[in-house]
């Protein structure tokens, strides 16, 4: 590394986008991964879409709860 790096001209937030939506990775349990794998094969539709359900009637069960 340099001991000094010069920055007079560099531009702040060149590269930041407010609109930018990220797609976070999630890392499963091995058990959980099978469990959801098992019902995205039987319906014939992707991993991703059984979470989201999966999710979405927990936060419906959340919000009767309170």
């Amino acid at each position: 590394m340099k001991e000094q790096y010069d920055f007079s001209r560099a531009e702040r937030g060149k590269f930041f986008r407010p609109d930018v939506k990220l797609n976070l990775p999630v890392y499963l349990d091995d058990e959980v991964r099978e469990f959801v794998s098992g019902i995205a094969e039987k319906r014939k539709t992707e991993v991703s879409q059984v979470v989201n359900e999966l999710l979405r009637s927990d936060m419906r069960l959340v919000k009767v709860a309170q």
